[in-house]
């Protein structure tokens, strides 16, 4: 979805966005250091492989509309 000249991704990255917050709650919580790396690569057919790095790997693949295509469907 395009508002106001930037992308945002559906309903289907929210278990994604959810992993990232709960993620990050839990590092500010932690007694000591912690990272964050997420990856994102383009898959085929309209979907990306996002990859969270944190200790352990969380891996999704969400789907997504590229940007031109938001242009040509209005």
């Amino acid at each position: 979805m395009s508002i106001n000249g930037k992308t945002y991704m559906s309903d289907a990255s929210m278990p994604v966005k959810k992993r990232l917050l709960e993620l990050v709650d839990e590092l500010i919580a932690h007694d000591g250091f912690g990272s964050i790396r997420v990856d994102i690569r383009l898959l085929k057919r309209g979907q990306k492989e996002v990859i969270i790095d944190c200790g352990k790997q969380y891996r999704f693949v969400v789907d997504f509309q590229p940007a031109a295509e938001l242009v040509d469907s209005k």
